[in-house]
């Protein structure tokens, strides 16, 4: 899929009048909207992980499967808040309303939609699924995004040969391959693009790094 696709998003929204990511998102897009909101720690937590505390500004293109075998497109923008082991991460329409908030944490995964109350599991890909029709991988993006491969499983790395800084280039891991097309231009670092596929189910994710 040509990057071009997160490029156009608002042109593409503001033509057809509809962001086709769910059922329950058509209903936000007649206008309701979740007021952003960001992780709280209790006090006992905050100073453990003070220092593992990232945020992510950006916009996202998803292409994947629902249901019935259809494929169906999900583009729009993105914040990311992560504060030790707790995520947050707020998608929002390329008119700037939160469309869905998902917040997982090691004991829990809370998803919240507009009008609607909020929805919990233990495991929030599976959330996402039953909720979105499709999951980010968000786990495993706590450590791609940094970037590197999460020390949970067995992943191939290949380094960039044209950085002298050791930096990815590909991550193959839990199924999905990581494809770094951009970094931060000097003196910025990190990730500005990045590309994550999976073939079963399939699934396509385009990231764009804004901050």
């Amino acid at each position: 899929m040509a990057f071009d696709f997160i490029a156009g998003a608002s042109r593409g929204f503001m033509r057809k009048g509809a962001l086709g990511f769910t059922a329950a998102t058509v209903l936000m897009l007649a206008g309701c909207a979740l007021q952003p909101r960001l992780p709280t720690t209790s006090d006992k937590t905050t100073s453990l992980t003070t220092q593992t505390s990232r945020a992510y500004h950006g916009r996202f293109a998803v292409q994947y499967n629902d249901q019935n075998g259809t494929t169906r497109n999900a583009y729009g923008n993105f914040d990311w808040q992560e504060t030790g082991d707790t995520v947050t991460l707020q998608l929002r329409n390329p008119l700037g309303q939160t469309m869905a908030i998902v917040t997982s944490s090691p004991s829990l995964a809370t998803l919240e939609l507009p009008n609607r109350p909020p929805v919990n599991a233990e495991n929030v890909s599976e959330l996402m699924q039953n909720t979105l029709g499709f999951a980010l991988p968000v786990e495993g993006l706590r450590y791609w995004l940094q970037p590197s491969a999460a020390p949970t499983s067995r992943a191939q790395t290949t380094l960039d040969p044209e950085a002298n800084n050791g930096r990815p280039k590909e991550i193959r891991q839990d199924g999905w391959t990581i494809d770094y097309l951009a970094y931060a231009d000097a003196p910025a670092t990190g990730v500005k693009r990045v590309n994550l596929v999976r073939s079963e189910p399939p699934l396509d994710i385009k990231l764009v790094l804004d901050e």
